[in-house]
This record gives C-alpha cells, structure tokens and sequence, in this order.
C-alpha cells in the first residue's frame, strides 16, 4: 500500500524481488493519478504467509479486513499519529492547514513538488518513479488526495485491524523529513503495546521517507523469508 500522494509504480523495484521466488504480489492504488483505484483481496491460502506493505499513511488507507487477516505487517516510514503530541504538534498542523489551502489552487503544483522534494531527502527527486505528483493529479484524484490528507490529520492511533499475534516489521529511514522523530517513537510504542511479541525495528543511516536504497528491499524480503 502506498502513501499520500503516491500511487501503485511506488513498488516497481519492489514487486520483482518478491515474485522471482513466487509470491503473489498485489498492489493497491488509491487513483490519484491516471491509474485506476484497485483494492484487492487475500487470496484463499489459509496456511501461507500473508503479508502487507505499506508506506506512510498507507496502513491507515487500507480496510480493516486486510489487516485483520494478515500474519506479517511491515511498515515503511509510517506512523500511528501524525501530529505528535508536545511542542512541535502546533508548526505540523498549521503545515498541513497550508497544505490544505493549497490544493486545487495555482500553487497546487508547487505544494505538492515541495512535499515530494521533502520525500525524496537526502536523495533527489530524479531515480523516483513518476506518479501523481509530476504528472498530474485527476479531478477524481484530487478530491480523494484532500480527503486523505484529512484521513492523515485525524489519525490518532493505531489502525484498526492489526492482530496481537501478527510479526511486524518497522523500517524508519533516519533522514525522513516528514515523519518527526515523535511520531516514530510513538507507532513504536503503540505496537509494543498492542502486540504479543514486540516488533523488529530497523532506522536506516542515510535514508530518507522513501527509503531509497535498493537494499533495503532485499532485507526486508530476507526478514520475511525468515523463521525469526
């Protein structure tokens, strides 16, 4: 599952390691862009691994009856509340009530270049996949990309749907320049709390919030892959 703003070629370096040892991959897509919106369901493996990835505010866009069935959960550069609570929670919602402003106006395409340019640090913005973003949202797109960024605002916890027994992953990159440092901190927290077994968690030097090293797609499929 990929994050605001983003769409389903999010996974294009990702989907080829998976299948080349025979997993079923399956992307979903919000629709922002010129892709279709695609939602889809666990196919009926009862005894296999079934797995979701999902980046940012992916968890929180997915239903809950992916999640509830899932037995693994890796989460990239992700959080369980976006605003963190304390001092720094009042400059991250007036960002985001400029953001809001923003959208469907003439400075929409500056916004949302600035946000992805943002994404993209320490690294630059030019062995990203195009999405949405640089080529353009659709009427549909736009309207669903606000009501996300409203979904992202109000998140407050946990999404719902995630079994205690389930074998989590969380992947941070120690450069991200939009998830603040808190609100790691607190989807960590919450997971400890609300799992059987405590989460394996990974901060990757040098990596941004969109994690782009190609190596961490093989640890992560390695960790899967594993008994551990």
């Amino acid at each position: 599952m990929h994050g605001w703003g983003g769409d389903s070629n999010t996974w294009k370096m990702w989907a080829p390691q998976f299948q080349k040892d025979k997993w079923l991959w399956q992307s979903v897509e919000r629709g922002y862009g010129e892709i279709a919106p695609f939602s889809p369901n666990w196919v009926n493996a009862p005894h296999q691994q079934r797995v979701v990835i999902a980046h940012s505010l992916g968890p929180h866009l997915l239903r809950e009856e992916i999640l509830k069935d899932s037995t693994d959960i890796v989460f990239l550069c992700s959080f369980s509340r976006f605003i963190p609570n304390g001092s720094k929670s009042r400059s991250v919602k007036t960002a985001l009530k400029g953001m809001q402003r923003h959208l469907g106006t003439v400075d929409e395409v500056s916004m949302l270049n600035k946000f992805l340019q943002k994404a993209c640090h320490p690294k630059t913005t030019d062995g990203i996949p195009a999405g949405p973003i640089t080529k353009g949202l659709s009427l549909k797109g736009r309207k669903k990309l606000e009501s996300d960024l409203q979904v992202l605002i109000k998140t407050n916890g946990l999404p719902q749907g995630i079994p205690i027994n389930s074998r989590v992953l969380i992947v941070q990159g120690q450069e991200d320049s939009i998830i603040l440092p808190e609100s790691r901190s607190c989807l960590k927290k919450d997971l400890i709390n609300h799992l059987d077994n405590p989460p394996t968690y990974w901060e990757i030097p040098g990596a941004g919030h969109l994690l782009l090293i190609p190596e961490i797609i093989k640890r992560v499929h390695s960790w899967l892959s594993s008994d551990q």
